[in-house]
């Protein structure tokens, strides 16, 4: 509970119409995706970076407990006040495009710019950003670096982390701090924009980005290989990876993905495939897009493709991508609930990921539907648990898969991130030292632990 005399000190800070601590806005600001739900004690609209800095000034000293929120759009509670505390809300001022310098081939942005909006202006001047999480219609950029989100081109672009040359952010003591710069090398110093990037908000509050951008290639073509079992179609992403064939997009759905899609929207899948491989090439030729598709069809025909399907026309191309958008919502016909994972291995070992989640789900009784971004080895597993009693099993399964994950040389999380959901998992992936490591890191930059304590195991 937040004494009334920092509340009344917050507001006097950001002003009455931008502090809150009635009950409509602590339950609006008590959940994400994960649909757990802690209440925080007040909800904090700060105008600018001074402000941020006088806020985090006044939590450090009097160790009120803060944390930063975009969206509210995650998987997995980073921005949840699981222990109470004041939710510093930036969507409603920190929302501008400061900047997007066309010569130089960068933007300047606040981090609660919706990333599908920021995508639609700069494309509009013929450039592009490709990070493109799921979320990227409502969720921020900000929270697309607390996360380091991927997406589905990141096969051939990378991730947030190879977009973000340089930020602003506020410590917990309240000091503001320059991290990178505008330039394209930059090795003086430590590397802090690196050490943010993925900190889920434990470290500082961002208050600003410089974005890295690149032309936008003028066409894309889309296509689909259809494979009778799920291990074809995962040689087949890495082994077309490793010929050299860089796709934009090397996107998947299992069989039980396949027929949920199917059975909810009735697009025409084939419901006895043992996978789909959705692909996208992109180019400012369309003769170097026709090469690329038809050395892809002779990859994944060396790999067993029943049957290779080109996209001909946009509609076509959208019908293609409809299934692996609609993949997760429609599996929830296996189960009232979804224990929702984001596991990520090296391409080459993910016959062997897809074989024991397999066994897995053979072990539990679980259906376990797979789909995601196979082209960099990010695979959504998601354990349906079909009576709630059941759950206790559910979330062994998932250790289990996580196990799986590590033993395989991957990672708890290839863009969700760890906040509360995976917390206490952190010390399967990671040794003593390297935890020791991370609370040390924490530490140093947050020594009271006001903000956004208890995530990532630490």
């Amino acid at each position: 509970m937040l004494d009334s005399k920092h509340f009344n000190n917050l507001q006097n800070i950001v002003g009455k119409q931008d502090c809150y601590n009635d009950k409509a806005h602590l339950i609006a600001y008590c959940y994400d995706a994960t649909r757990e739900r802690y209440e925080p004690d007040a909800v904090v609209y700060p105008q600018n970076e001074l402000q941020v800095s006088e806020i985090l000034k006044y939590c450090n000293t009097h160790k009120i407990t803060l944390i930063p929120r975009g969206a509210g759009s995650g998987f997995t509670g980073g921005a949840l006040p699981s222990s109470g505390g004041v939710i510093l809300a930036m969507e409603k001022h920190f929302n501008n495009i400061l900047e997007i310098d066309e010569k130089n081939l960068i933007a300047r942005v606040q981090p609660a710019v919706i990333n599908k909006h920021f995508q639609n202006i700069i494309e509009q001047k013929g450039l592009f950003y490709p990070p493109d999480p799921a979320s990227q219609d409502y969720s921020t950029l900000g929270g697309n670096v607390s996360e380091n989100a991927g997406g589905m081109r990141a096969a051939k672009y990378g991730i947030t982390k190879d977009y973000v040359m340089a930020l602003r952010a506020v410590l917990p003591n309240g000091d503001i701090i320059r991290a990178g710069k505008k330039t394209i090398k930059d090795v003086a110093g430590y590397n802090i924009v690196g050490t943010l990037i993925a900190s889920e908000g434990t470290l500082a509050v961002i208050t600003e980005l410089t974005l890295k951008l690149i032309a936008k290639p003028r066409f894309k073509r889309s296509a689909m290989g259809i494979f009778a079992t799920i291990d074809d179609a995962m040689n087949a992403v890495y082994k077309t990876m490793a010929s050299g064939i860089t796709p934009v997009a090397m996107e998947f759905l299992d069989n039980l993905s396949i027929c949920a899609v199917e059975d909810r929207f009735h697009k025409g899948l084939p419901k006895d495939a043992g996978a789909i491989i959705i692909t996208q090439v992109d180019g400012d030729l369309q003769e170097l897009l026709d090469y690329q598709l038809h050395a892809l069809q002779a990859k994944f025909k060396e790999n067993n493709c029943k049957e290779f399907k080109i996209a001909q026309n946009e509609q076509e191309e959208e019908d293609l991508w409809f299934a692996r958008r609609n993949a997760s919502q429609s599996i929830t016909i296996y189960g009232k609930k979804k224990l929702n994972e984001d596991i990520t291995v090296p391409r080459a070992r993910l016959p062997e990921l897809l074989a024991g989640i397999g066994e897995i789900s053979k072990k539990y009784g679980f259906k376990i539907p797979c789909f995601g971004h196979t082209g960099d080895g990010n695979v959504h597993t998601n354990v349906m648990v079909e009576d709630l009693k059941d759950l206790q099993r559910g979330h062994e399964a998932i250790t289990e898969i996580f196990k799986l994950a590590v033993d395989l040389e991957g990672t708890l999380s290839g863009e969700h991130g760890i906040g509360l959901s995976k917390a206490s998992f952190m010390e399967l992936a990671f040794t003593k030292e390297e935890m020791n490591l991370f609370r040390n890191l924490k530490r140093a930059f947050d020594p009271n632990n006001i903000l956004n304590p208890g995530k990532m195991g630490l």
